[in-house]
């Protein structure tokens, strides 16, 4: 009944097999992954036509977490999987990136990628699995696609790089990174480190390149046993003709447009040279139309590539290696525990931190069970950011993208529970954008947490690099704005302290980059990070020494564990009518530590006192004021 094809390696001193024949067998291409006890089912479906007036690749990555996979039953009233969490929707993400450049240019047709996790070990992570999954189904569906690729998790500890490493090794070390690559080149970077060095960094990326070959490897393996018959792509029309026409038409008006420094006055200068061309083909079919559309992108990223690899001179007349303008400053809104006003150009976010107590933290519902993550970094990016009108509401998947970027790059320098017991949240508001808002996020949220009193190690700063590549020939840019974003090679953004990197992530839009490129892009991004620490510094240079006064208080102190019970009493009543009385908040845990928070610290103070009189033992000879209530024989007793 089934015609199962499976290969079966060793890798990182654990079993990988990928199967195909068993499951989803009217999908273009699915695959069953298996890396110790995690199992990921990959199915691919790609439409067989192109819908009419199709102009853009419509791919769909849908990555889900089962809760039977780790053997539980969701939580809420509805008892079964929702929409989809923070790591569903970031896993999505990290399965779509690597892959999207491998698809030809010029294929329109809607391809659908959907990843489920129905087994989980506690112990292999799913999301390199789903990676490796989809690359094995795609190669398998006869779908066009230039791959395959693979994926891999590196840690770093004691010196050394890890594959495949346990969440352990991964907390007690220095290092989450993820790299997906193809035989020849590395396509994505994703990482949290712990204030490592470019050279520690560019080293972990290439071992994992190499780990991953023999996972390529085994991946053509199986597509020789079960591969389907490739799609016949139409051979691309001859446009020459038509884009000499365009060239002739607006190519000077381009020109013109790309030298104008301001984003606003610049799209207003590109919007009448499209339409100028729109004009020219009002009378042309509409295929005709949008291959024209097509070719007047291709001609602005001509001109503006070409400026910079001859010149070195780009759109807003900076060089490759210099930062735009910086203006930063702190306590930018009066009521708020910390903020911060960061502006780079014309990318602006306005960052506030905000402090809370030990309830206020994030409760996570996952394959690993109930976990509490106690800082959070939310981004926001309204559409008058960029000067559109749009859809306004929940975060996209790119809002948490960014915002999970951010997180990674300032959550290695923040002080543990012990040092500072305050759950902290940082929002970030973008309010103008042209280009890198998440890093500007990080310098922002970074002066928030300062601003806030939070003791961080080390500050941070952030900034995005692009490539322009042309054969041999190529330029990294430093700080880049969005049309360089648009019409770029890569988006490479580097995160780190004065000491080292923190977070480091890495999209490209070709068939992958070199060893020498990232060096350069992290050589020039050390120096880029080093003149926005020293921009920062300006407004504020080391972190407050008092909370805001109107942030919450918390002062911790230890009873006998024998005492918890008098604290609480019967039914909670006597930990509750200190919390009515006194207006402060009292946590209480397992070992006799009490938590008692407030933003007044005469509350703090009587609740202090409060319970120090429950708790405290009676002393001979020490005088206790209080009322009899009643008297025996043995003595009196007295409250």
């Amino acid at each position: 009944m089934f015609d199962m094809k499976k290969v079966e390696i060793e890798w990182g001193g654990k079993t990988l097999t990928l199967e195909t024949g068993r499951v989803a067998r009217q999908a273009d291409g699915a695959v069953l992954a298996t890396l110790g006890e995690t199992v990921v089912l990959c199915a691919v479906t790609a439409a067989k036509n192109v819908k009419p007036g199709q102009d853009f690749f419509p791919l769909t990555v849908h990555y889900q977490e089962k809760f039977s996979a780790a053997g539980r039953i969701p939580g809420g009233f509805f008892k079964r999987e929702r929409g989809a969490t923070e790591k569903e929707t970031l896993t999505s993400r990290l399965i779509d990136r690597p892959i999207r450049p491998l698809f030809p240019e010029g294929f329109y047709n809607e391809v659908l990628v959907i990843a489920h996790v129905m087994s989980y070990d506690g112990e292999n992570e799913p999301d390199v699995v789903a990676m490796i999954a989809a690359s094995a189904a795609l190669t398998l569906s006869g779908i066009p696609f230039m791959g395959p690729i693979a994926a891999a998790r590196v840690g770093y500890a004691d010196g050394e790089y890890i594959l495949n490493p346990s969440q352990t090794q991964i907390q007690e070390g220095e290092l989450d990174l993820v790299v997906a690559g193809t035989h020849n080149a590395v396509m994505m970077v994703e990482s949290e480190a712990k204030e490592l060095s470019e050279d520690v960094m560019l080293g972990g990326v290439m071992f994992a390149h190499r780990s991953i070959q023999p996972l390529i490897d085994a991946i053509i393996s199986l597509a020789e046993k079960a591969a389907k018959d490739p799609w016949e792509l139409a051979p691309a029309a001859d446009t020459s003709a038509i884009k000499q026409q365009l060239r002739d038409l607006i190519g000077s008006d381009i020109a013109a447009a790309y030298k104008t420094t301001d984003k606003q006055q610049r799209q207003t200068a590109l919007n009448a040279a499209r339409d100028k061309a729109k004009a020219a083909f009002a009378e042309a079919d509409p295929q005709a139309q949008l291959v024209a559309g097509k070719l007047v992108k291709k001609l602005e990223a001509e001109i503006v590539r070409g400026a910079i690899l001859k010149d070195g001179k780009r759109i807003d007349g900076r060089d490759t290696k210099t930062v735009r303008p910086i203006e930063a400053m702190v306590g930018f809104l009066p009521r708020t525990h910390g903020s911060a006003l960061f502006t780079r150009g014309e990318t602006q976010a306005i960052c506030t931190t905000t402090l809370g107590t030990k309830d206020a933290e994030q409760m996570i519902d996952g394959l690993e069970g109930l976990s509490y993550q106690r800082f959070m970094l939310h981004y926001n990016f309204p559409p008058y950011s960029v000067g559109e009108v749009g859809r306004f509401g929940a975060p996209s998947r790119r809002d948490v993208g960014h915002g999970k970027l951010a997180w990674r790059a300032l959550h290695a320098v923040l002080p543990s529970h012990d040092e500072f017991p305050y759950t902290i949240r940082v929002l970030s508001d973008i309010t103008e954008s042209n280009g890198s808002s998440s890093m500007a996020t990080v310098c922002g949220g970074c002066l928030a947490l300062m601003d806030a009193g939070v003791p961080i190690k080390r500050p941070v700063s952030g900034i995005a690099m692009g490539l322009i590549l042309e054969g041999k020939d190529f330029a990294v840019l430093s700080d880049i704005l969005g049309d360089e974003d648009h019409l770029g090679d890569m988006d490479f953004k580097v995160a780190g302290t004065e000491a080292g990197i923190t977070s480091l992530q890495m999209d490209i839009k070709i068939a992958g980059i070199t060893e020498e490129i990232m060096r350069v892009a992290l050589d020039q991004a050390s120096a880029g990070r080093a003149h926005i620490l020293g921009e920062m510094a300006k407004a504020l240079d080391h972190t407050r020494t008092e909370l805001s006064a109107h942030a919450p208080r918390i002062e911790t102190m230890q009873i006998d564990k024998a005492k918890i019970r008098d604290v609480i009493g019967t039914g909670g009543k006597i930990i509750r009518e200190i919390v009515a009385t006194t207006g402060a908040k009292v946590d209480i845990d397992d070992e006799g530590v009490i938590k008692i928070s407030s933003s007044d610290v005469a509350q703090i103070e009587a609740a202090r006192q409060w319970i120090a009189g429950i708790v405290e033992e009676a002393e001979v000879g020490k005088i206790y004021n209080g009322k009899v209530v009643n008297i025996v024989d043995f003595g009196a007793f007295v409250n």
